[in-house]
């Protein structure tokens, strides 16, 4: 199952793995009823909803019964051909589907090595490996700010930790948070650890050897 941090007020009761998390907060519930209690998927910081009705048991089979209807965590199915395939290289996972370029364009992937599909797929990889920095970054904002949004959107600062964040100021963003409950302010620092590589890069090349 999937990570997640659940917190109680400004206080991180748990974390881990949704089914650990989901026993600790079940624990809470039920010395506690009237806690506030919220869990965060730690990849995106959004909101994990559960149903904590009946038993720690019950509750576990109805997240794993969930689960599995959505498929989460199951391997991709490999298309199977409807025919014997001939000789040459075997098409597993590739997925035919239609586009539509110009005359041009279909002139120049027809000469290139390897014809038209092999050259696609040379380009997709390339502008995927190309924008993986910057989607990365785009990714751990909007967890930070989701999360902050959340647990501190009436804390002092979070307006202008909101604008360091996205501006790229990891120093603002750090200090600006600082004042806030140990808990919360660790775990935005932790969620937004993506959103500043060039920092990440900087205390890498800092600690390593000469």
């Amino acid at each position: 199952m999937k990570p997640c941090t659940a917190f109680e007020g400004s206080r991180c009761i748990a974390s881990g793995n949704l089914e650990t998390v989901v026993r600790d907060v079940k624990a809470v519930i039920d010395q506690f009823p009237q806690s506030s209690l919220l869990i965060f998927d730690d990849l995106t910081a959004e909101i994990v909803e559960v149903d904590f009705r009946g038993t720690a048991e019950d509750v576990v089979k109805r997240l794993e019964k969930a689960e599995i209807e959505s498929g989460a965590g199951a391997p991709p199915e490999i298309p199977t051909p409807n025919r014997r395939p001939g000789p040459g290289r075997p098409k597993l996972g590739v997925v035919s589907r239609e586009i539509t370029l110009l005359p041009r364009h279909w002139d120049w992937l027809n000469s290139q090595p390897g014809g038209a599909s092999v050259t696609l797929r040379k380009l997709v990889e390339k502008a995927r490996l190309a924008n993986g920095g910057q989607e990365m970054v785009r990714r751990a904002q909007e967890a930070s700010y989701r999360f902050m949004a959340a647990m501190a959107g009436d804390r002092p600062g979070f307006e202008e930790a909101t604008r360091a964040l996205f501006a790229g100021n990891p120093d603002g963003f750090k200090n600006l948070i600082d004042s806030w409950p140990a808990d919360i302010r660790d775990h935005a620092r932790k969620l937004s650890q993506g959103a500043f590589p060039d920092r990440k890069h900087a205390d890498q090349s800092a600690t390593a050897p000469p």
